[in-house]
């Protein structure tokens, strides 16, 4: 399964081929177990605003910055974009919510793929269209030396978000490399439509409710059920990857 797809990402890009020197990985749920607070949080405050919504489309939403979340859920509702002060004071309320929620539980599994990356000599570089503070403050302490503060793209540093490419581009520019010297962790759809528009090889880890099919669509070149799954198998990724 990992030569074919190792195979059919070079046959699409057709590069000379690839050479990891840095991991891309997204946040919620990635490193941290918090998508059902997002989820909740999210769902709660566009209810209480009149907007039309259902849990499930904070899933598919995943990877967006907060305006972009809001705009969709206003021209559903309103047939029309939301102002900056409704943009602004809804993600306000949103927030509120989801740090009343957070458990703060760290993702089973993701220290070890982080360690792993570690191992193998490979930069760490975070890509999250969050901007919940007191999740990207917490990575020191649940993750320490993983990752530096200038090599985190957050929600506050992109124009357009994910699922355009422009996230991953800028990992590539802060880790200093080449699309095809990368690799993505991602667990959202419009997450890994991002990585693969940015044209890296993309590893959806299917952490939350959506079938693997969702993420297939979006393009992702391999799908894990869990970020434990993924560290079980990651010298042996790698060792395909740098043997080919």
């Amino acid at each position: 399964m990992i030569s074919k797809a190792i195979k059919n990402y070079l046959a699409n890009i057709q590069p000379s081929g690839l050479h990891p020197k840095a991991v891309l990985f997204d946040m919620d749920g990635v490193l941290y177990d918090s998508m059902r607070f997002h989820a909740r949080a999210w769902y709660e405050t566009a209810t209480q605003r009149g907007l039309l919504s259902t849990p499930e489309d904070f899933y598919m939403f995943e990877g967006r910055t907060g305006a972009s979340t809001i705009n969709e859920l206003y021209l559903r509702t309103f047939n029309r974009e939301s102002s900056v002060d409704e943009q602004e004071e809804i993600y306000q309320q949103k927030a509120a919510l989801f740090t009343q929620y957070n458990d703060g539980i760290p993702m089973e599994g993701a220290a070890e793929v982080l360690e792993k990356v570690k191992t193998w000599k490979l930069d760490r570089v975070l890509v999250t269209g969050s901007g919940q503070k007191s999740l990207i403050d917490k990575l020191e302490t649940d993750y320490p030396g993983s990752f530096s503060r200038d090599k985190m793209i957050t929600g506050y540093d992109v124009k357009y978000g994910k699922p355009h490419p422009e996230p991953y581009l800028m990992g590539l520019e802060k880790a200093g490399v080449k699309h095809t010297e990368a690799i993505v962790i991602e667990n959202a759809p419009l997450g890994v439509e991002a990585g693969v528009a940015a044209g890296i090889f993309t590893i959806a880890v299917n952490t939350g409710p959506l079938p693997d099919q969702v993420l297939t669509n979006a393009g992702a070149n391999l799908i894990y059920p869990d970020m434990k799954s993924l560290a079980t198998d990651w010298d042996r990724l790698m060792t395909i990857i740098k043997n080919r």
